[in-house]
């Protein structure tokens, strides 16, 4: 008898509902706000701006100058995604709120959409300037622009993390 009442105390501690070891509101990611998201991509564009600076300067001189310009294309296009997704992203929250626009800028959402498609068209034509002007290593322009997904994906765990 004194067994079944060891086996049922520990099955209820084992079935805890997961809800009662977080509350509602104690994780970071239920409470991510506007702002929040605002200080995130500034984060991402500090971090990208310092680490594309130094991988620039470290290939310029460990492989040359065109490889380490062609790095720095990458890492500056990925500064200025990160920028644009931030607009595109204020431009949805501010009309998802019932507001016309983000930050006074009087546009429609059709408007935003299509100059954030020609950005991209200028990005990929900066990025095809840069191979047939530089020759330098296309994979060190791959991984300047990769620096922007690395960088949200690493201060996406810290705030998961919490």
């Amino acid at each position: 008898m004194s067994q079944d009442s060891s086996q049922d105390s520990s099955q209820d501690s084992s079935q805890t509902p997961v809800s009662q070891s977080h509350p509602s509101g104690s994780h970071p990611i239920l409470d991510f706000s506007d702002a929040d998201l605002a200080d995130l991509l500034r984060r991402v564009v500090r971090g990208t701006a310092v680490i594309g600076v130094v991988v620039a300067l470290v290939l310029w001189l460990a492989m040359g100058w065109p490889t380490g310009a062609l790095f720095a294309v990458g890492a500056a296009i990925s500064i200025g995604s990160i920028y644009e997704w931030g607009r595109l992203f204020r431009h949805i929250a501010a009309r998802m709120d019932g507001r016309t626009g983000g930050r006074g800028s009087g546009f429609g959402t059709a408007t935003v959409v299509g100059l954030f498609l020609l950005r991209l068209v200028i990005f990929a034509a900066v990025i095809y300037g840069s191979l047939k002007c530089f020759h330098g290593s296309p994979i060190a322009l791959l991984c300047g622009l990769g620096l922007a997904l690395a960088g949200l994906v690493w201060e996406a765990l810290r705030v998961l993390r919490g």
